[in-house]
C-alpha cells in the first residue's frame, strides 16, 4: 500500500478555525432603513418590518401582530441583489427585548434566494449593521445605542 492509498481511506475530519464564535452563532443584523418583507400565513398576506437578520432567521414587528408561535408561513424580502423568498417558522414574540418583535427562523430557501441573501447580509455585515467581532469597539456601542433606542421606542409605542 501506497501513502495516497492510505490517506484516501481515512475520514475527512473537519476542523474548527481557532478564533470561532462559541456554538458557531451567525452574526445578526441590525436592519437599517425599517427594511419591510411580506409574509404570508394560510394564504393570508400582511406586512413586517424586519429588525435583525441572521443567516438562520431574524425578527420582525408584524402589522398582523403576533403570530402564534409553531406557525408555519412564506416570507418575500427584496434586496439590492433580488427577491429572496423563504419559507419560515414564527418564534417567539419580544424578540430583542422589543415587545413588538416576533422571532423566526427560516426553514426552506431556493438556491438562487439563498445566494441573494448571502450577498444582501455580507454587505450588511461589511457596512457595519452586524453584532460580528470585526465591527469593532465604535460598531458594537452604536449597536447597544440603537438597541436601547428601539426598545424606548417599541415600549412608549406599546404603551398607548
Amino acid at each position: 500500500m501506497t501513502a495516497p492509498y492510505l490517506a484516501a481511506m481515512l475520514p475527512i475530519v473537519p476542523v474548527k478555525p481557532p478564533n470561532s464564535r462559541k456554538r458557531g452563532r451567525p452574526p445578526r443584523i441590525c436592519v437599517p432603513n425599517s427594511e419591510r418583507a411580506l409574509f404570508t400565513v394560510d394564504d393570508r398576506q400582511f406586512v413586517g418590518v424586519i429588525q435583525r437578520l441572521s443567516l438562520t432567521g431574524g425578527s420582525a414587528i408584524l402589522a398582523k401582530g403576533p403570530i402564534p408561535r409553531g406557525t408555519m408561513g412564506g416570507m418575500e424580502l427584496k434586496t439590492v441583489f433580488g427577491k429572496v423568498s423563504a419559507h419560515v417558522e414564527f418564534l417567539q414574540t419580544g424578540a430583542d427585548g422589543i415587545p413588538l418583535a416576533q422571532a423566526f427562523r427560516f426553514l426552506a430557501m431556493d438556491d438562487a434566494s439563498a445566494e441573494r441573501f448571502k450577498a444582501a447580509a455580507a454587505q450588511m455585515v461589511a457596512e457595519g449593521f452586524s453584532d460580528a467581532d470585526s465591527g469593532g469597539q465604535a460598531g458594537q456601542t452604536f449597536s447597544k445605542l440603537l438597541l436601547s433606542v428601539r426598545r424606548l421606542a417599541a415600549t412608549i409605542s406599546s404603551g398607548r
